[in-house]
């Protein structure tokens, strides 16, 4: 299987965490779509798998018209092989779905939303310099239920003066919908952010790590008393909604990415296109597909493993290891991961290694230490 993620590269304002591409100028708009267009009819005659899942990212995607996003579903369904049941993903910020745009992405193939809401604190929202304030979710997650059976919300925690109580009630809303997904991210300070300098002036005091680490428990024990399940760290969903497209990606499978910035991955490279809107339309029009390319060696392909898998309920195969890289990588994981099983940061049934609890929060650091170096 594959996917493709889109991504629209405008936005209203900047986000003050945000590093991600976009533009809050609109003078290359029409191009840049017409731009995405061809790529997506040029790089289908490199695709022969089915198309299980197509992802519209941003960016804000939500800023578009609903015809010019349906226009890039059409032509994906014309040009690719797709699934008969297809996940269909628009990013949409709450403030952007008024009643008679939901009714119109309704009417296009379109089956999730996934809403940036980020926070249900008016406070927190405007420390983001977030567009929407907490009124407009709320509105708009009733809105949407009328049209939408699955639809996810984005939160953030870690928020700078925020608590436990403030995250608990955050929970709280969201439980209130009895919506079937929610991806909470901790805030992580990006280089060359407004956030960043912030901090770096001492205008912005980051949240202590140990009452980051209590909001991340707090937000695993609550939403597991719900039925909802860990299945990647930052993602919970009841059974049968896992999103299509987040599974996908942590386990390794293959994905084309479309628009400026947008990244591919074909199973062994990875390629990648400008972070630029103009340098990408004039990409586009000498035909040149991707910005850069980078080949993995197995060392790479086993390390992207070992990351991804750690952050997912499936974690680690030793069988995989060893039939996809071979007996030193293998014993490799086994020397290195023991001191992580011996201090309760890993469990392990001889064949699979996953986090416990007590390990998830610590994901991204102990997959560093199980990497491979050198051969």
């Amino acid at each position: 299987m594959s996917g493709i993620y889109i991504h629209i590269p405008f936005c209203k304002q900047a986000c003050h965490y945000c590093n991600f591409h976009f533009s809050t100028s609109l003078n290359n708009r029409d191009s840049v779509i017409k731009s995405m267009l061809r790529e997506i009819e040029v790089k289908s005659a490199q695709c022969h798998d089915v198309i299980e899942t197509i992802y519209f990212g941003g960016g804000t995607p939500s800023l578009l018209e609903v015809k010019e996003i349906d226009n890039f579903i059409q032509l994906i369904i014309e040009k690719y092989k797709t699934s008969s049941n297809i996940e269909i993903t628009l990013e949409a910020n709450p403030d952007d779905l008024k009643l008679s745009k939901l009714k119109q992405i309704a009417s296009t193939k379109i089956n999730r939303l996934s809403i940036g809401v980020q926070s249900f604190d008016d406070r927190e929202l405007k420390m983001m310099n977030r567009s929407h304030k907490s009124e407009d979710s709320k509105k708009c997650i009733d809105n949407a239920t009328l049209f939408f059976e699955n639809i996810s919300i984005d939160l953030i925690y870690g928020m700078p003066d925020s608590n436990i109580k403030s995250w608990d009630n955050n929970l709280n809303l969201f439980l209130d919908w009895n919506l079937n997904h929610v991806s909470a991210y901790a805030l992580t300070v990006e280089p060359n952010t407004a956030l960043e300098k912030y901090i770096k002036k001492e205008l912005i005091i980051p949240l202590d790590e140990e009452i980051v680490l209590e909001q991340f428990n707090l937000m695993n024990d609550k939403l597991s008393e719900f039925n909802y399940i860990n299945y990647e760290l930052s993602s919970f969903a009841k059974e049968g909604y896992f999103s299509k497209n987040n599974t996908a990606y942590w386990l390794g499978k293959k994905f084309i990415g479309i628009g400026p910035s947008a990244h591919s991955f074909d199973g062994t490279s990875r390629s990648w296109n400008i972070s630029n809107n103009a340098l990408y339309i004039n990409d586009i029009s000498k035909n040149k597909m991707f910005h850069q390319k980078e080949k993995l060696t197995l060392k790479d392909q086993y390390n992207e493993y070992v990351m991804t898998g750690l952050r997912t309920m499936w974690g680690i195969s030793l069988e995989y290891i060893e039939e996809k890289f071979g007996q030193k990588f293998k014993l490799h994981f086994l020397n290195k991961s023991k001191k992580f099983v011996d201090s309760d940061l890993i469990v392990s049934d001889e064949s699979h290694f996953k986090t416990t609890q007590k390990g998830k929060f610590l994901s991204d650091g102990i997959a560093s230490e199980l990497f491979l170096i050198n051969l």
